[in-house]
C-alpha cells in the first residue's frame, strides 16, 4: 500500500469524521428545540411569574430566533468555547470535569480485564472448534450477550446486594466512601463486550487457522503456541478492534442506564439531568464531546483494522 493511498484514505476518513460531527450538532440541536417545556419556565419554579419569565428568557437568549442561537453555538464551538448551562451559568466545561472522572474510572476498570479475557475466550473456543468447549463458551457468551444491561444490573442488585448482601446496591454514599459501589456496575458494563469481542477473535482465529500458511507452518515444525499467537491472532483482530473501538465509545458516551441503576455521577448522569432542565448548551456540548470521541475512536480502530487485513478497506 502506498503511503499516497494511504494518506488519501486517512483524509478522506478525517473529512467524513467532520461531517458526523455537523451532522450530531445539527441533529441534538433540533431534538433540543423540539423538547417539550421551556428552560425560562423550569428555572423560574413552580409557581411563575409571567414577568420573571420573560426577563430569564431575555437573559438566557431564549427570545432569539433557533437559527441565530445555533449560529451563536457554532461560532463558541469553532472557538472552543462550550458554552454555559443556561440553569447555573456555569461552564459546560465545568460539567464534563464533574462527570469525566467517574465515566473515567469505569471505562479503564472495563477495559482492563475485557481485553485479556476476550482474547483468551475466543483462542480457546478457536482451539477445540466444534468440541464441547467451544459449544459451552459459544452458549454462554450468546446467552449473556442477549441480556440486556438493565436486567441484568436489577438481577445482579437483587441478588448479589439484596438477598446475599455482599457489595452495596448504589453509589448513592460516593464512590470514596466504599469503592467496592464499582463491582456490580464493572461487570454489568464488562458482560457484553466480552461476549462480542471474544466472538470475533474465535470467528477470525478459525479462519486464520484454516489458511495455507498455518498448514505450512505446521510442517516446518513451527510451534503451536507460536502459531496461534503470533501468526493467526495477528491475522483476526481486525474485526475485534473494530468492535473493541465501538466498546470504548460506548463506555465513555453511552452508559447512561448503568450510570443511573447505580446512581454513579458520570457523564451518563449529567446529560440526563441536562436534558430534563432543557439546559441546551450543556447537552449539546456533551454531544460534541461524544460526537468527537466516537469519530477518533473508530479512526483508530480503522488504522489497526487496515494494519491488520491491509487488504480490505474498512469504511465506517
Amino acid at each position: 500500500m502506498s503511503r499516497t493511498r494511504h494518506g488519501s484514505w486517512l483524509l478522506r476518513r478525517l473529512l467524513l469524521g467532520v461531517a458526523q460531527s455537523a451532522a450530531v450538532l445539527v441533529l441534538v440541536f433540533l431534538l433540543t428545540e423540539a423538547l417539550p417545556g421551556d428552560a425560562a419556565v423550569a428555572l423560574a419554579g413552580d409557581s411563575p411569574d409571567p414577568e420573571r419569565i420573560a426577563r430569564l428568557r431575555e437573559a438566557m437568549g431564549l427570545d432569539h430566533p433557533p437559527v441565530e442561537r445555533f449560529l451563536e453555538r457554532l461560532g463558541g464551538l469553532l472557538r472552543g468555547d462550550l458554552g454555559r448551562s443556561l440553569v447555573t451559568g456555569r461552564p459546560v466545561a465545568d460539567y464534563l470535569a464533574d462527570g469525566l472522572g467517574t465515566t473515567l474510572l469505569l471505562a479503564a476498570l472495563v477495559l482492563l480485564p475485557l481485553v485479556p479475557l476476550a482474547v483468551w475466550l475466543g483462542m480457546r473456543a478457536a482451539r477445540r472448534e466444534g468440541g464441547p468447549l467451544d459449544r459451552l463458551i459459544s452458549s454462554t457468551t450468546l446467552a449473556v450477550y442477549a441480556a440486556p444491561e438493565f436486567a441484568l444490573g436489577v438481577l445482579l442488585v437483587t441478588v448479589v446486594s439484596l438477598h446475599l448482601g455482599w457489595l452495596p446496591p448504589t453509589a448513592v454514599g460516593g464512590i470514596g466512601a466504599d469503592p467496592a459501589v464499582l463491582v456490580l456496575p464493572v461487570l454489568v458494563l464488562l458482560a457484553r463486550p466480552v461476549c462480542s469481542i471474544s466472538r470475533l477473535v474465535r470467528a477470525g482465529m478459525i479462519e486464520s487457522l484454516a489458511r495455507p500458511y498455518v498448514r505450512q507452518a505446521r510442517r516446518y515444525g513451527v510451534p503451536e503456541w507460536r502459531i496461534h499467537w503470533l501468526h493467526a491472532l495477528p491475522n483476526s483482530l481486525a474485526p475485534a478492534a473494530q468492535q473493541l473501538a465501538r466498546t470504548c465509545d460506548w463506555l465513555l458516551c453511552g452508559v447512561v442506564v448503568v450510570e443511573s441503576l447505580f446512581v454513579l455521577p458520570g457523564l451518563g448522569s449529567v446529560l440526563l439531568d441536562a436534558v430534563a432542565a432543557r439546559d441546551v448548551p450543556v447537552v449539546q456540548g456533551l454531544a460534541v464531546v461524544f460526537a468527537l470521541l466516537a469519530v477518533v475512536l473508530n479512526l483508530a480502530a480503522d488504522l489497526v483494522a487496515r494494519r491488520f487485513a491491509p487488504r480490505t478497506e474498512v469504511t465506517a
